[in-house]
């Protein structure tokens, strides 16, 4: 397998996650948990309009990644997103993530995934043969 065929399946791999997150998990609520880990840190009052906003911006975030556009600033964009978001959580929120205090270490992966994705095997950096 070449680097340009691994850098399209991370990419699609990288977009359904954040869909799966954004509109299944939070937008459709179909995983409640998401919800309470919102009311937990900013509060019951507004959850539930929160959820929906987080899950929008995901799933907003799932279709810049397919675009392309500012590619580089995707990838970092996403890589503070998701470290502000775990780093709250494992701190806040630890008893009601997946893995408890382990998703960490799945959000770290999938940091050095994105990473790996978007500056070494971006296309443009890739040689033609």
């Amino acid at each position: 397998m070449n680097n340009r065929t691994r850098y399209t399946i991370f990419t699609w791999f990288i977009t359904a996650v954040w869909l799966a997150n954004g509109l299944f998990c939070k937008v459709l609520h179909l995983v409640p948990r998401h919800q309470q880990i919102v009311a937990r840190i900013l509060g019951e009052a507004y959850a539930a309009p929160l959820t929906i906003a987080i899950g929008v911006a995901e799933t907003g975030m799932a279709i810049w990644i397919i675009s392309g556009w500012l590619q580089r600033l995707n990838v970092i964009t996403q890589i503070v997103v998701i470290a502000t978001m775990n780093l709250l959580e494992f701190l806040l929120v630890p008893d009601l993530l997946l893995w408890g205090r382990l998703n960490a270490l799945f959000a770290f992966l999938f940091i050095l995934l994105i990473w790996f994705n978007g500056f070494i095997l971006y296309p443009k950096n890739i040689q033609s043969a």
